[in-house]
């Protein structure tokens, strides 16, 4: 059976979708049979940072009702062998998603399936609550902010006790805690947390440290999950997350602000 990840966060806009593209693109990458899963019904925005709006025919919601089969509705990855997507729907309510019928689409995913990453939207609505009821790993994405680091603390609560595993005492899920948006240059002038102060509220195993990077947003606005892009700082961290995922040593990078060069000043690289 596949293992079954959630990608969450207690606040919006902190990279969740971002980071589920690029963990699923990185996992198949490295020759893992993987579907990413979106869970933001009614918005919907997985699919066009994967590249592939156009080719959504039939979505999540469409499966779980029974309008549609999984093959009807995945949508594979030109660029990687072995990686789908199973959109959402935006034109549904997020009660559309129940229990049984997510439990039973990851069911079928799992028989076929080494990962299935779940992009989860923000906060503890029910499509929060649904793509995190499955989960065998979390992946708890935060900036290093206030707002966004107590929001997640939030969520470490609802994980541990509304889960399947925690309804069936089952072996905790494995939580995981990624910082992304981060700047040492603004930690350095007390702009924002450094990463100790977010470990020290939180308490989780570092998956990794996203750089603050014009990359993702270029990314996002091809259709390119950004672990694509290997020349960028944000590319390379995406890509050190997933190898520490695989169980990999690899040292943290990008949490010492660099000297910039003349060109790098005037031009903002």
């Amino acid at each position: 059976m596949a293992r079954v990840i959630v990608i969450t966060s207690g606040k919006g806009g902190v990279g969740k979708t971002t980071t589920a593209a690029a963990m699923a693109m990185g996992l198949a990458q490295r020759g893992n049979r993987t579907v990413v899963i979106d869970f933001d019904v009614g918005l919907r925005n997985l699919d066009l940072i994967m590249g592939c709006e156009r080719r959504v025919v039939y979505d999540f919601v469409n499966v779980i009702n029974g309008e549609a089969n999984l093959n009807q509705a995945l949508i594979r990855d030109k660029r990687c062998d072995g990686l789908y997507v199973l959109p959402a729907s935006q034109t549904r309510d997020k009660d559309a998603l129940t229990v049984e019928g997510v439990g039973q689409v990851l069911e079928d995913l799992g028989k076929s399936h080494d990962y299935i990453v779940c992009d989860s939207p923000a906060g503890i609505e029910h499509g929060a609550t649904m793509a995190m009821y499955f989960a065998d790993d979390a992946v708890v994405v935060t900036n290093p902010e206030v707002s966004s680091v107590r929001d997640s603390d939030r969520m470490l609560g609802i994980l541990s006790s509304k889960s399947r595993r925690a309804e069936s005492n089952e072996e905790p899920i494995r939580e995981h805690l990624l910082l992304t948006r981060y700047s040492p240059e603004r930690v350095a002038r007390g702009e924002m947390l450094s990463l100790e102060d977010v470990q020290e509220i939180l308490s989780l195993n570092l998956l990794g440290v996203i750089p603050e990077s014009q990359a993702v947003l270029n990314a996002s606005n091809a259709g390119v999950p950004v672990i694509l892009s290997s020349d960028s700082d944000a590319g390379q961290a995406y890509g050190d997350m997933v190898s520490r995922f695989l169980g990999e040593d690899v040292p943290m990078r990008f949490l010492e602000a660099g000297k910039k060069g003349l060109f790098s000043r005037i031009f903002g690289g």
